[in-house]
């Protein structure tokens, strides 16, 4: 298995992208279907956001300033899909909004990882060396282990509620 960061974080998006694409072929009266793919669309975007967040992206804007405003960025869209899976994760796929909901969080995530892949990824890959993404990555994975599961974990809680105050 590879340590490399960014070869983590797509694998994350990878099987992300799966559940997406579940969810989106699920059926209109699918509701206990859609029920059990938020559930695990939630616990890995809350594991992937967290580690992001701890790690990522803090060691990245430590060792390359140029992509500060890309970070800060990123940073926005997380908070933006943390309320969306705190508002998801007390919602049952029978209520009205439930979908919607998690359509918009579909979008707004699948944007994030284009975004990712496409334009941040490439500088950051650039950026560093193939031995400080190994770091990272070792890092995130030791992250992962203890990383909350649930949207409504206090160290989940933290990282929304520190968002909207700094």
């Amino acid at each position: 298995m590879s340590t490399d960061a960014i070869v983590l974080l797509k694998e994350d998006h990878k099987e992300i992208r799966r559940l997406f694409t579940e969810f989106e072929n699920a059926g209109e009266n699918a509701t206990a279907t859609k029920g059990r793919l938020v559930d695990k669309i939630l616990e890995l975007l809350t594991v992937h956001t967290y580690i992001e967040n701890e790690c990522m992206y803090p060691e990245v804007r430590k060792l390359l300033p140029e992509v500060e405003d890309d970070v800060l960025e990123s940073y926005e869209e997380h908070h933006v899909a943390d309320v969306l899976c705190v508002e998801l994760s007390m919602m049952k796929p029978e209520d009205e909004r439930f979908d919607a909901k998690t359509t918009v969080l579909i979008e707004s995530v699948k944007h994030h990882m284009d975004e990712e892949e496409s334009e941040w990824f490439p500088k950051v890959r650039e950026g560093l060396g193939r031995k400080q993404l190994q770091e990272i990555g070792a890092k995130m994975i030791e992250l992962k282990k203890k990383a909350p599961r649930k949207p409504s974990q206090p160290s989940a809680l933290k990282k929304a509620v520190d968002a909207i105050l700094s």
